[in-house]
């Protein structure tokens, strides 16, 4: 009971009623209504919500701040909602009793904070697809100078590989972006070193990919040296 006393005391200080979730089964003081699964402590005896006159408020458990700030912001009268933690030794927020009213308006106010939300978020997807494109539309262009030879189609299939966000390929790294020579020849290199040479067979035979780089560089730098011939009419 003393325990009980303290957790109702501390609910003062203007921040409403304290409404206790009870670890034992108890009745309402007042009209005898049971097992409780909340109540209201007055001069430490248990009162049922009705009894309390919260019985109108509606349950909000603990888990979304901000809907529970909103809902306590709008609700004229609020109660917080506590459980005794035995092992801890302590009473424990579990939620927030409002009315439901305001609950609907603080839920209105966070759903539209979730699609202003979504639609920023479309937005900045929709000025990484239009970076995206340009980039790989330089990078491709950059590959045609370099290695003339090179199918338009093909060199927008390297471009795009090597731009893919978040790959770690060549083309996301500084070098990449600014289009460097280097840069463009290395993801130019490492497409013909998986399409147009055995090196995949060599790693799937269990090779080292230093070996198998090896392995290929003769036939990697034959199709290099090919691309950087301008094709014929």
């Amino acid at each position: 009971m003393a325990q009980s006393r303290r957790a109702h005391t501390s609910g003062a200080g203007g921040r409403g009623p304290l409404v206790l979730q009870p670890v034992k089964r108890r009745r309402c003081g007042t009209c005898r209504a049971g097992p409780l699964p909340l109540l209201v402590l007055e001069e430490g005896h248990p009162r049922c919500l009705g009894c309390a006159d919260l019985a109108h408020l509606v349950y909000l458990p603990r888990g979304d701040t901000a809907l529970t700030r909103r809902a306590r912001e709008e609700s004229t009268l609020s109660a917080v909602v506590v459980r005794f933690h035995r092992r801890r030794g302590r009473y424990e927020r579990q939620g927030v009793l409002v009315e439901r009213e305001a609950l609907e308006r603080a839920e209105a106010r966070c759903l539209a904070d979730a699609e202003a939300r979504a639609r920023r978020r479309a937005r900045d997807a929709a000025r990484r697809a239009a970076s995206d494109a340009r980039f790989v539309a330089a990078f491709a262009a950059e590959i045609r100078r370099l290695f003339p030879g090179c199918p338009a189609g093909r060199a927008l299939s390297i471009a795009e590989h090597t731009g893919v966000r978040g790959s770690g390929r060549v083309g996301r790294s500084s070098a990449g972006r600014a289009l460097s020579e280097g840069a463009v020849t290395a993801a130019v290199r490492a497409a013909v070193r998986h399409e147009d040479t055995p090196y995949d067979q060599y790693l799937m035979e269990g090779v080292p990919w230093r070996e198998a780089r090896k392995r290929v560089a003769v036939e990697v730098a034959a199709v290099l040296d090919a691309l950087r011939v301008t094709a014929g009419p």
